[in-house]
């Protein structure tokens, strides 16, 4: 699990990932880019290290949840994050 900024109130953003993924590693760098303009909280969990997470995403990853909504799967699009986050 990897953060970005952290505050009191906890990451807004998670985004379910896996080591390797090409579309994973584009996402993040959507996700890092957008929270950081926006000075909000994000966090990368690794659906790898849990079996549910895997059974639970499947081939969905990369997926982003918002404020513990699902928001997006296999790209994060960066116009409707930033509308998501208030930005």
């Amino acid at each position: 699990m990897r953060l970005g900024r952290r505050r009191a109130s906890g990451p807004r953003v998670t985004l379910y990932s896996r080591v390797g993924c090409h579309l994973c590693e584009v996402a993040e760098e959507t996700v890092a880019r957008v929270c950081a303009d926006l000075g909000e909280d994000y966090v990368v969990v690794l659906v790898d290290d849990d079996p549910e997470l895997q059974r639970r995403f499947t081939d969905e990853v990369p997926v982003t949840f918002v404020d513990g909504r699902q928001h997006d799967f296999w790209r994060v699009d960066e116009t409707r994050l930033r509308t998501a986050l208030g930005g």
